[in-house]
Formats: structure tokens, sequence, C-alpha cells
């Protein structure tokens, strides 16, 4: 048994908002359980419904700019900046910018559509 994982292409979440959800290392993508790694793609405009998951988030982000409503701060992270966000915390991703938002997200653990908690709006 080897001691890595080679995934030579991520798993591309199937979306209907236009972003673009890379998984490049996760549950889906490898059956990796303890952390998550995604590239990730906003469109201008777009935005998620509010969720509390229960798994610690960190972006980086790469280009443009991206917007968090985290219990009842909001912080907008630029370019090179990043954020950690712990489990438990109620949030809402957006970009009401007019530029697209390319980042990164590492999840720990791992990402999960049954983890993350998303509120019906």
């Amino acid at each position: 048994m080897k001691n890595y994982i080679l995934n030579p292409s991520p798993f591309v979440v199937p979306t209907t908002d236009g972003k673009l959800i890379e998984e490049h290392v996760g549950a889906a993508s490898t059956s990796t359980t303890a952390y998550s790694l995604a590239h990730m793609v906003a469109p201008p405009h777009w935005s998620e419904p509010h969720q509390t998951p229960s798994f610690d988030e960190i972006t980086i982000v790469v280009r443009g700019r991206k917007r968090f409503e985290i219990d009842a701060d909001v912080v907008e992270l630029q370019a090179g900046q990043a954020l950690l966000i712990k489990g438990g915390a109620r949030v809402r991703y957006s970009n009401p910018f007019e530029e697209e938002c390319e980042y990164w997200s590492i999840c720990v653990p791992a990402f999960s559509p049954d983890t993350v908690n998303r509120e019906d709006e």
C-alpha cells in the first residue's frame, strides 16, 4: 500500500448557481474524511444560503474579493488574505462584487453535504 494519493484531476461538484467547485482532496475525490481541499471560482453577484457547518474552514483568496457574514460580523477578504471560520459559526458566503472571486478552501474534517447544515432560504 502506498503512503500517498495522487489525484490527477479534481472532482467537479455539480452546481446550479454558476460557481465552480473542484475538490482535489476530500470525501468525493480521494475518500479522505479527515480534511478536504477545494479550488473555487465564484461568479459576480453569487451567494449561498446561511449555514452552520460542523467543520472548520480556512479560505485563501487568490483573485477578487469574497464576503463572509459570520454570526453578527461581516468580513471581506481580498486576494492574498486568509480566514479561519470555526465549526459551529453561522455563516453566509457571497461575492456581491463585479469581478469573479477565485479561492481555495480547506475543511477539517472534510466537507460533507451532511455536515454543512445549509438553511432553506
